[in-house]
């Protein structure tokens, strides 16, 4: 069972009296080859830690078919993406507020036919979020786990892929062809990597160095070590009891460890494009949907 969520900073509405510049969209992919690494913990996580720091977050669950981030969260969404899809809401509708201001865009949890949209559909669901404007500094985007087509197409169209792994072969295995398909469809070279759940910093090290191995031997890729998320039993027994866990005021080695996560993300380049908002992912997505369809 991952881990839960946390804040860090005791005063995460706003960040009063800290001035925070504007700058161009960033968009973050959180996948992973296989369930239950904790994929969607580090997506929730990262996002929290960036509001935390003054950027204004949006979560995008994008688990189409399997949507929990509002479950993990407590949260009780009156709409998800599917009435947007179905058309009978807007966008501005389904989003919810989260712990630490987060806006959230809550997938479409068991609804099949969401599991299910074509190319043309998803990127027309994205187009939705040019309402979203000039209000967003960066979007997370929680993607579906393994290597479905929303996946590479959330991913080609993200600036940053950051791939969640754990210590089990399983979890090796399955980022690795993940990698590897990013890596022939969408020609992405760099990946970020989350290890997860470790016993310690050299556990987790040598975990990165055994996946850096195996995909640079086969692949053209380049692989960076975004942080290592040590096992945290006091954040596990929030996960099983549901209870948000985001305003810990003695943050265990987990919560330090994703503060620490969210800092280094909070460098990662930004959009080069002239708007560096929206759009921007907008038109990379629509790329990418659309090379798809060609191909099928």
């Amino acid at each position: 069972m991952a881990s839960v969520w946390h804040c860090t900073d005791p005063d995460v509405r706003g960040m009063r009296g800290v001035p925070q510049a504007r700058r161009s969209l960033s968009v973050v992919a959180v996948t992973s080859g296989k369930g239950g690494v904790g994929k969607t913990t580090a997506s929730i996580n990262l996002a929290l830690d960036l509001a935390a720091r003054g950027r204004r977050v949006v979560l995008l669950d994008a688990d189409l078919g399997l949507a929990n981030v509002d479950v993990m969260l407590g949260l009780k969404p009156q709409y998800n993406l599917g009435h947007v899809v179905e058309g009978s809401c807007e966008l501005r509708d389904v989003i919810v507020r989260g712990p630490a201001g987060i806006r959230i865009v809550p997938g479409a949890s068991g609804i099949r036919r969401m599991a299910e949209l074509g190319a043309a559909e998803r990127a027309g669901l994205i187009y939705a979020f040019s309402e979203l404007g000039a209000e967003t500094d960066v979007l997370v985007i929680d993607t579906p786990a393994g290597i479905a087509g929303g996946v590479t197409d959330f991913c080609a169209a993200a600036q940053e892929v950051l791939v969640v792994v754990c210590n089990e072969p399983a979890s090796l295995t399955d980022a690795y062809a993940v990698i590897k398909v990013l890596n022939q469809q969408t020609r992405r070279r760099r990946f970020r990597v989350l290890v997860n759940m470790v016993r310690g910093v050299e556990e987790g090290q040598a975990l990165f160095r055994r996946l850096v191995a195996v995909a640079t031997s086969f692949l053209d890729v380049s692989l960076d070590l975004a942080g290592i998320i040590p096992f945290d039993d006091s954040l596990r027994a929030g996960v099983l009891g549901k209870r948000a866990q985001w305003a810990q005021p003695r943050p265990g080695p987990a919560a330090r460890a994703f503060k620490k996560l969210a800092e280094r993300a909070d460098n990662w380049p930004t959009a080069g494009h002239a708007s560096g908002g929206i759009e921007f992912f907008v038109e990379r997505l629509v790329g990418s949907t659309q090379k798809v369809a060609v191909q099928l």
